[in-house]
């Protein structure tokens, strides 16, 4: 990733210094998958693996890009609007949102 607030602070706001912050803010967007794509991702592994075996992470303290529209965990909620419009249920929507991995802790904890 460039860092621009360097640059800016050595060269000052010039108007080269404008068209790469443009630039680089309209690739950084354009590069972010729509959140369709991550629907059309967990589809697959269903089909593959089934919905008991699916399960999203909060990833926002670490990850580096998310999908676009979602700026931080506020916008799960459009997750869970597009699982509904792809025809879950509301118990497989559970599962799915956080469901399957309390499940998971609670089968393997102690072992």
């Amino acid at each position: 990733a460039i860092e621009l607030k360097p640059l800016v602070e050595k060269y000052g706001k010039s108007d080269a210094v404008d068209t790469l912050l443009v630039r680089h803010t309209k690739d950084a967007e354009s590069m972010r998958p729509p959140i369709s794509l991550v629907i059309k991702h967990i589809n697959h592994v269903v089909k593959l693996i089934g919905v008991d075996h699916v399960g999203l992470g909060a990833d926002f303290d670490g990850a580096e890009s998310f999908p676009s529209g979602m700026n931080s965990v506020a916008d799960y909620p459009k997750i869970t609007v597009e699982l509904i419009k792809s025809g879950y249920s509301e118990t497989e929507i559970k599962k799915i949102l956080g469901g399957n991995v309390i499940r998971l802790i609670r089968e393997n904890k102690g072992r």
